[in-house]
Protein backbone atom coordinates (compact mmCIF):
# COMPACT_ATOMS: atom_id res chain seq x y z
CA UNK A 1 0.00 0.00 0.00
CA UNK A 2 2.83 2.67 0.75
CA UNK A 3 4.49 2.00 -2.34
CA UNK A 4 1.25 2.68 -4.63
CA UNK A 5 0.81 5.93 -2.08
CA UNK A 6 4.48 7.06 -3.09
CA UNK A 7 3.84 6.39 -6.52
CA UNK A 8 0.94 8.19 -6.73
CA UNK A 9 2.68 11.12 -5.18
CA UNK A 10 5.90 10.44 -7.48
CA UNK A 11 3.44 10.97 -10.67
CA UNK A 12 1.57 14.23 -9.55
CA UNK A 13 4.76 15.91 -8.40
CA UNK A 14 6.99 15.06 -11.06
CA UNK A 15 3.89 14.77 -13.76
CA UNK A 16 5.91 16.17 -16.57
CA UNK A 17 8.49 13.42 -16.62
CA UNK A 18 5.78 10.71 -16.97
CA UNK A 19 3.05 12.45 -19.26
CA UNK A 20 5.93 11.93 -22.10
CA UNK A 21 6.11 8.00 -20.97
CA UNK A 22 1.97 7.89 -20.95
CA UNK A 23 1.69 9.34 -24.15
CA UNK A 24 4.80 6.77 -25.94
CA UNK A 25 2.39 3.94 -24.35
CA UNK A 26 -1.44 4.72 -25.23
CA UNK A 27 -0.79 7.49 -27.65
CA UNK A 28 -3.87 9.56 -29.31
CA UNK A 29 -6.01 7.51 -25.98
CA UNK A 30 -4.52 10.02 -23.91
CA UNK A 31 -6.89 12.61 -24.50
CA UNK A 32 -9.48 9.96 -23.40
CA UNK A 33 -6.87 9.53 -19.98
CA UNK A 34 -6.25 13.39 -19.32
CA UNK A 35 -10.35 13.79 -19.65
CA UNK A 36 -11.39 10.70 -17.58
CA UNK A 37 -8.87 11.79 -14.73
CA UNK A 38 -10.32 15.47 -14.92
CA UNK A 39 -13.73 14.44 -14.90
CA UNK A 40 -13.63 11.89 -11.82
CA UNK A 41 -11.37 14.70 -9.95
CA UNK A 42 -14.33 17.13 -10.31
CA UNK A 43 -17.36 15.10 -10.79
CA UNK A 44 -17.09 11.49 -8.40
CA UNK A 45 -16.62 12.60 -4.45
CA UNK A 46 -14.66 9.61 -4.14
CA UNK A 47 -11.83 10.03 -5.89
CA UNK A 48 -10.72 14.12 -4.48
CA UNK A 49 -6.90 12.52 -4.61
CA UNK A 50 -6.35 12.76 -8.15
CA UNK A 51 -4.06 15.19 -10.09
CA UNK A 52 -6.10 18.87 -11.27
CA UNK A 53 -4.20 22.17 -11.42
CA UNK A 54 -0.41 20.08 -11.73
CA UNK A 55 -2.03 18.43 -14.66
CA UNK A 56 -3.41 21.04 -16.44
CA UNK A 57 -0.46 22.98 -16.21
CA UNK A 58 1.85 20.04 -17.20
CA UNK A 59 -0.49 19.51 -20.18
CA UNK A 60 -0.02 23.13 -21.16
CA UNK A 61 3.73 23.02 -20.81
CA UNK A 62 3.71 19.89 -22.90
CA UNK A 63 1.71 21.00 -25.77
CA UNK A 64 4.19 23.67 -26.39
CA UNK A 65 6.93 21.77 -26.28
CA UNK A 66 5.96 19.17 -28.39
CA UNK A 67 3.32 18.52 -31.28
CA UNK A 68 1.83 15.16 -30.15
CA UNK A 69 -0.38 16.58 -27.37
CA UNK A 70 -2.45 19.41 -29.24
CA UNK A 71 -3.37 22.60 -27.26
CA UNK A 72 -6.65 22.73 -28.78
CA UNK A 73 -7.86 19.69 -27.75
CA UNK A 74 -6.85 19.65 -24.37
CA UNK A 75 -8.14 22.77 -23.59
CA UNK A 76 -11.42 22.20 -24.97
CA UNK A 77 -11.41 18.21 -23.38
CA UNK A 78 -10.45 19.43 -19.80
CA UNK A 79 -13.18 22.31 -20.33
CA UNK A 80 -15.63 20.06 -20.93
CA UNK A 81 -14.44 17.21 -18.41
CA UNK A 82 -14.85 20.26 -15.77
CA UNK A 83 -18.33 21.15 -16.78
CA UNK A 84 -19.71 17.55 -16.63
CA UNK A 85 -17.76 16.89 -14.08
CA UNK A 86 -19.67 19.30 -11.48
CA UNK A 87 -22.93 18.96 -13.30
CA UNK A 88 -22.48 15.30 -12.52
CA UNK A 89 -21.16 15.47 -8.51
CA UNK A 90 -23.94 18.06 -8.44
CA UNK A 91 -26.59 16.07 -9.09
CA UNK A 92 -25.27 12.89 -7.48
CA UNK A 93 -25.60 15.25 -4.55
CA UNK A 94 -29.49 15.91 -5.45
CA UNK A 95 -30.38 12.23 -5.56
CA UNK A 96 -28.26 10.44 -4.20
CA UNK A 97 -26.37 12.84 -1.60
CA UNK A 98 -28.38 12.45 1.95
CA UNK A 99 -28.85 8.67 1.69
CA UNK A 100 -24.56 8.28 0.91
CA UNK A 101 -24.02 10.18 4.17
CA UNK A 102 -26.34 8.21 6.48
CA UNK A 103 -24.76 5.06 4.83
CA UNK A 104 -21.20 6.02 6.20
CA UNK A 105 -19.69 5.46 3.09
CA UNK A 106 -16.10 4.95 4.13
CA UNK A 107 -14.92 6.17 0.86
CA UNK A 108 -16.60 9.69 1.05
CA UNK A 109 -15.31 10.96 3.76
CA UNK A 110 -16.95 13.10 6.31
CA UNK A 111 -14.36 16.30 7.15
CA UNK A 112 -14.13 16.56 3.86
CA UNK A 113 -18.07 17.37 3.27
CA UNK A 114 -17.87 19.37 6.30
CA UNK A 115 -15.09 21.22 5.07
CA UNK A 116 -16.90 22.19 1.43
CA UNK A 117 -20.50 22.53 3.56
CA UNK A 118 -18.35 25.25 5.54
CA UNK A 119 -16.52 26.53 1.93
CA UNK A 120 -19.86 26.76 1.10
CA UNK A 121 -21.43 28.38 3.84
CA UNK A 122 -19.01 31.20 4.31
CA UNK A 123 -19.35 32.14 0.24
CA UNK A 124 -22.41 30.94 -0.40
CA UNK A 125 -22.85 30.51 -4.90
CA UNK A 126 -19.59 32.19 -5.21
CA UNK A 127 -18.62 28.91 -3.70
CA UNK A 128 -18.77 27.27 -7.05
CA UNK A 129 -16.85 29.57 -8.52
CA UNK A 130 -14.00 29.56 -5.83
CA UNK A 131 -13.84 26.12 -5.31
CA UNK A 132 -12.73 25.39 -8.41
CA UNK A 133 -9.47 26.53 -6.83
CA UNK A 134 -8.98 24.80 -4.23
CA UNK A 135 -7.96 21.12 -4.29
CA UNK A 136 -10.66 18.31 -2.34
CA UNK A 137 -12.96 21.22 -1.37
CA UNK A 138 -13.65 21.57 -5.98
CA UNK A 139 -14.65 17.91 -5.63
CA UNK A 140 -17.04 18.61 -2.70
CA UNK A 141 -18.76 22.13 -3.46
CA UNK A 142 -20.86 20.46 -6.45
CA UNK A 143 -21.72 17.55 -4.19
CA UNK A 144 -22.47 19.69 -0.87
CA UNK A 145 -24.60 22.27 -3.51
CA UNK A 146 -26.71 19.17 -4.65
CA UNK A 147 -27.72 17.99 -1.54
CA UNK A 148 -28.71 22.03 -0.45
CA UNK A 149 -30.85 22.14 -3.84
CA UNK A 150 -29.38 25.35 -4.88
CA UNK A 151 -31.30 26.50 -8.40
CA UNK A 152 -29.35 24.41 -11.12
CA UNK A 153 -29.35 27.47 -13.24
CA UNK A 154 -27.30 29.34 -10.68
CA UNK A 155 -25.09 26.63 -9.72
CA UNK A 156 -24.37 26.25 -13.81
CA UNK A 157 -23.48 29.75 -14.60
CA UNK A 158 -20.90 29.38 -11.38
CA UNK A 159 -20.18 25.82 -12.97
CA UNK A 160 -18.95 26.73 -16.51
CA UNK A 161 -17.55 30.69 -15.58
CA UNK A 162 -15.06 28.56 -12.94
CA UNK A 163 -14.42 25.83 -15.00
CA UNK A 164 -13.10 28.59 -18.13
CA UNK A 165 -11.29 30.27 -15.50
CA UNK A 166 -9.69 27.41 -14.38
CA UNK A 167 -9.04 25.76 -17.40
CA UNK A 168 -7.66 29.04 -19.11
CA UNK A 169 -5.27 29.76 -15.85
CA UNK A 170 -3.70 26.69 -15.68
CA UNK A 171 -3.28 25.00 -18.92
CA UNK A 172 -2.02 28.56 -20.28
CA UNK A 173 0.19 28.97 -17.25
CA UNK A 174 1.75 25.98 -18.67
CA UNK A 175 1.73 26.72 -22.52
CA UNK A 176 3.58 29.98 -21.77
CA UNK A 177 5.61 29.59 -19.36
CA UNK A 178 6.02 25.82 -18.59
CA UNK A 179 9.04 24.94 -20.45
CA UNK A 180 11.49 28.57 -18.99
CA UNK A 181 14.07 26.58 -17.86
CA UNK A 182 13.90 27.61 -14.74
CA UNK A 183 10.28 26.37 -13.89
CA UNK A 184 11.05 22.94 -15.84
CA UNK A 185 13.77 22.11 -13.96
CA UNK A 186 12.35 22.93 -10.76
CA UNK A 187 8.90 21.32 -11.77
CA UNK A 188 8.13 20.15 -8.18
CA UNK A 189 8.62 23.30 -6.16
CA UNK A 190 6.27 24.46 -9.06
CA UNK A 191 3.27 22.22 -8.79
CA UNK A 192 3.86 23.09 -4.73
CA UNK A 193 3.84 26.57 -5.86
CA UNK A 194 0.55 25.84 -8.07
CA UNK A 195 -1.69 24.62 -4.99
CA UNK A 196 -0.57 27.70 -3.34
CA UNK A 197 -1.55 30.16 -6.41
CA UNK A 198 -4.62 28.16 -6.23
CA UNK A 199 -6.04 29.36 -2.92
CA UNK A 200 -5.23 32.69 -4.18
CA UNK A 201 -8.43 33.69 -4.78
CA UNK A 202 -9.85 32.25 -1.55
CA UNK A 203 -7.62 33.94 0.77
CA UNK A 204 -8.74 37.55 -1.04
CA UNK A 205 -12.20 36.68 -0.57
CA UNK A 206 -11.83 35.49 2.99
CA UNK A 207 -8.79 37.91 4.38
CA UNK A 208 -8.25 40.69 1.90
CA UNK A 209 -12.10 42.14 1.55
CA UNK A 210 -11.96 41.98 5.17
CA UNK A 211 -8.71 43.92 5.39
CA UNK A 212 -10.30 46.25 3.04
CA UNK A 213 -12.87 46.36 4.89
CA UNK A 214 -15.82 45.59 2.38
CA UNK A 215 -16.99 43.03 4.96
Amino acid sequence: MESVIAGFIDLILHLDKHLPEIMAAYGSFIYAILFLVVFCETGLVVTPFLPGDSLLFACGALAAASESLSIGWVTGLFLLAAVLGDASNYFIGERLGERLLASHNRLIKPEHVQKASDFYARHGHKAIFLARFVPIVRTFAPFVAGIGKMHYLTFAHYNVVGAVVWVGLFVGGGYFFGNIPVIKQNFTFVTLGIVVVSLLPVLYETVGKRLLGKE
